[in-house]
């Protein structure tokens, strides 16, 4: 059985790798619906062709040969989108945060329950990046030992000028910690191997863009498990020099060594994405991962198609959106923020 899908939304440009990695596992697509014309419009037009827009999204929902909805809407309209999806009998993927409130991350749990539904959330920062899955492996066949404490960083470009309103606005995209930092906090719980975390700390702030005094231009998270530790720092402060959007890291630390991920660019100069380094007792080296599988789409259209949950645990997907709206609530709010 191959996966039909449509798409719901095309406000964030992880619309594009949302689509191409069901499209590269065998997926059709037959419509895409969304409001207006958002910035990233021409780009999707162009990346795929043929694939029609549809007038109204109930054409989609209504459409009993899809299987899967792929949301990229608004961050504050995510949820009521994959409610109505679920209820008219459709999987959902959703682009990162799929909720901004505690109120509809509540709403999602209870329509998951009542429907059966699928509700996973495309944390592309991990499913999209084929050294994290290397990274993995590596730690779950025990190459650095017990781990102990991981550091994300999530720098990126504001590019101010391409932005909607609605990012500009904490209602619109849920606050940085919610939206940006959700990828982490999924790393964190992956590689500690924790259920549950607590919040140690939090902060937003806005120390650059005082004319934008609804931007969060940076955030950072002290998470606690049963087990480990994790430090978050998510910002929009990416200069221009930089060849890409950001340089986004994370640091593995164990009890026999640690690994860190150069996942876009190493401003050591070594060409292209996804340095993995390795430093244990036996080995201290550099790994071109850039060629690794990646497999949650594949997992995905498995999952929709034998109701099983290979590709992230539902239970995973709530915590991670739970502790990235938990950690949003309580931040200490600093700099120039209305």
């Amino acid at each position: 059985m191959s996966v039909t899908v449509g798409v719901i939304g095309i406000d964030h440009r992880h619309i594009y790798g949302q689509l191409a990695g069901m499209l590269s596992e065998g997926a059709t697509c037959k419509g895409w619906w969304t409001e207006g014309e958002p910035q990233p419009l021409a780009g999707f037009v162009k990346r795929f062709p043929n694939v029609p827009r549809v007038a109204d999204r109930r054409a989609l929902l209504d459409d009993a040969g899809i299987d899967l909805i792929l949301l990229a809407d608004v961050p504050a309209l995510r949820a009521e989108r994959a409610i109505e999806a679920m209820r008219a009998g459709k999987d959902v993927m959703t682009d990162k945060p799929g909720c901004t409130t505690l109120e509809q991350l509540e709403a999602v749990r209870r329509t998951v329950a009542e429907t059966g539904r699928i509700w996973s959330i495309d944390f592309s920062e991990r499913f999209e990046v084929p050294s994290v899955t290397r990274a993995a492996e590596l730690v779950h066949a025990g190459a650095i030992g017990a781990v102990v404490q991981t550091v994300g960083l999530g720098p990126h470009r504001l590019n101010e000028a391409t932005r909607p309103a609605w990012f500009f606005e904490e209602a619109g995209y849920g606050g940085i910690l919610c939206d940006i930092a959700s990828h982490q906090i999924d790393q964190f719980l992956i590689f500690t191997g924790a259920a549950d975390a607590a919040i140690v700390h939090a902060t937003v702030g806005n120390f650059a863009n005082p004319d934008r005094p609804g931007l969060q231009d940076f955030g950072e998270i002290l998470l606690r498990s049963d087990r480990a530790q994790g430090y978050v720092r998510v910002d929009w402060y990416t200069p221009d020099a930089l060849p890409n959007w950001g340089d986004g890291r994370l640091t593995i630390l164990g009890t026999e060594g640690y690994i860190e991920l150069r996942k876009y660019v190493d401003v050591a100069g070594r060409p292209g994405t996804d340095h993995l380094f390795l430093v244990n007792g036996e080995r201290c080296e550099h790994i071109d991962a850039a060629g690794w599988p990646l497999t949650y789409f594949a997992d995905l259209a498995r999952d929709v198609r034998d109701r099983t949950e290979t590709a992230m645990p539902q239970a995973h997907c709530f915590k991670v959106m739970e502790l990235a709206l938990r950690a949003q609530a309580q931040a200490v709010r600093r700099g120039f923020l209305r």
